[in-house]
């Protein structure tokens, strides 16, 4: 049977105006499993006019930041609660493992907490002015109306991360989810209301670019964009935001290097790799998609880690024994296979992998690929699979040089026991995220975030709180004296 959701707008649950929908397949099987309204953009218009009503005209703007907090703390506990189902959603929806999906629903909580804790913790300042009998100082208030979305891959997380820092600074938020599974957004959704948050605070809308997107991005009472996602559909949010003068912030794609010296321990930089570039099967933007290995391990390095490629156990993503799902999206499989072929005909030797796992239409065998330079266009093209390029250097000058021929700049992963030549290393590669020695680990402490065409601004950590809010100074004077007639002589 197919489950029919609905969109969250001003507190209820409502189908597209014109009541168009669309389609969402479970990518374990194949099949259409759930539909999703196809928002208009009438359908958007009233979702960002109930988001700004509710910011400005309603409750929400009259409670308190500790209340504030008190709402997102009870959606963490919420999302805990729920992590199980959460995942499960997902998983039905996206192909992610239910393993990672259900702990990550989890530790998102954490992200929520987080940002419940500081949301009493915004502080203005007071200034040291150079004008006699003048006290002046900065408040924060909320910017406004958010439009944020988010992709298929990790929108729980992505989610949290927009959403957590927008309310806690006080602000509103329409969220718009992937068309390719939204599912999961949409239960999320359920436990808004139960946390306590007023209608209209955050709504959850479904469609496609166009008009969904383009209708939210564009919007004149949105303040702020915070987008996920590619860098073509990021072109396109630009431009739309050209409209608003909305301010914008864009997590964007990456082809990450992952650079390992000969002194480092290899049996943990293997693991790492395999980990960075076949932990959800690759669709991860941080994937370390790019191995940079020096020379003399090259050949040892590739042997460990192909043999523990083809050892991998691809299948149903719900099953506790499977250690690898399928892609979410044909698109996505049909592009890897081309992109596959194109390197092999440049050149590239197959070291494993390079064709659909036997489990089915939407899996792919873990690929390595040993590419004879970084001319390939693979090297450089991010696939969002299970498909690693590997690039060799001698020196860490030519390493250095490999991990910046980039048009990315998201992540980075540097494996060595020398300590000064991690620090040179980490300072000299031009990505926002590098990982020592370990990879893909987050915290709600931490800033992440890109550069070049992997985007700008940066979410999570604390200063997030600051990015969703505008200063405002306030001059007050302090003389009993009237002010002076400007235009009468002194």
């Amino acid at each position: 049977m197919t489950e029919t959701y609905s969109m969250l707008i001003d507190g209820a649950w409502v189908a597209a105006s014109d009541g168009g929908t669309f389609e969402t397949f479970n990518p374990a099987t194949a099949e259409v499993w759930a539909t999703a309204p196809e928002a208009t953009a009438e359908d958007i218009d009233r979702a960002v006019r109930a988001a700004h009503r509710a910011c400005w005209d309603g409750p929400w703007s009259r409670m308190t930041a500790t209340q504030r907090g008190h709402c997102l703390r009870r959606l963490a506990d919420l999302m805990a609660e729920k992590s199980e189902d959460l995942g499960a959603i997902e998983t039905r929806d996206s192909g992610k493992m239910y393993a990672e999906t259900r702990w990550q629903a989890k530790y998102i909580s954490e992200f929520l907490m987080f940002y419940a804790g500081a949301a009493d913790k915004i502080n203005g300042d007071t200034l040291p002015i150079d004008k006699p009998d003048m006290f002046v100082f900065t408040d924060r208030e909320p910017l406004g109306v958010v439009a944020a979305v988010v992709p298929w891959n990790s929108q729980l997380f992505l989610t949290a991360v927009k959403i957590g820092p927008a309310l806690a600074a006080g602000n509103s938020v329409v969220l718009k989810t992937s068309e390719a599974a939204p599912a999961v957004i949409l239960e999320f959704g359920k436990l808004i209301a139960e946390a306590g948050i007023p209608d209209g605070v955050v709504n959850i809308v479904t469609g496609h670019g166009d008009p969904c997107g383009k209708a939210l991005t564009s919007h004149p009472l949105v303040a702020r964009v915070s987008f996920t996602g590619g860098p073509m559909a990021a072109r396109h949010v630009i431009r739309n935001t050209a409209e608003n003068f909305a301010e914008l912030s864009l997590e964007l794609g990456g082809k990450s290097p992952f650079i390992v010296f000969p002194d480092a321990d290899i049996e943990s930089a293997v693991n790492g790799s395999v980990a960075g570039i076949f932990g959800a099967s690759g669709q991860s933007c941080v994937a370390g998609s790019r191995l940079i290995l020096h020379e003399s391990i090259a050949d040892q390095f590739l042997e460990k880690m192909s043999g523990i490629a083809k050892s991998i156990r691809i299948g149903d993503p719900m099953a506790e024994d499977t250690q690898m799902g399928p892609l979410c999206t044909r698109g996505q499989i049909e592009n890897i296979e081309r992109e596959v072929a194109q390197a092999i005909d440049e050149g590239a030797n197959l070291v494993c992998g390079g064709k659909r796992a036997a489990a089915g239409e939407m899996f792919y065998e873990p690929t390595i690929l040993d590419c004879p330079g970084p001319h390939l266009k693979i090297v450089d093209t991010e696939l969002f699979g299970p498909v690693l390029s590997v690039l060799r250097f001698k020196t860490e000058e030519e390493a250095i040089a490999l991990a910046n021929d980039t048009v990315h700049g998201l992540a980075a992963g540097i494996f060595t026991r020398d300590n000064a030549r991690a620090l040179r290393m980490s300072r000299a590669v031009r990505a926002g995220i590098v990982w020592v020695n370990t990879y893909r680990v987050i915290s709600p402490v931490a800033e992440f975030g890109g550069m070049k065409t992997s985007g700008h601004g940066r979410e999570s950590g604390f200063q997030a709180v600051y990015d969703y809010t505008r200063p405002k100074t306030v001059w007050v004077n302090l003389s009993e004296d009237p002010v002076a007639n400007p235009f009468q002589p002194r």
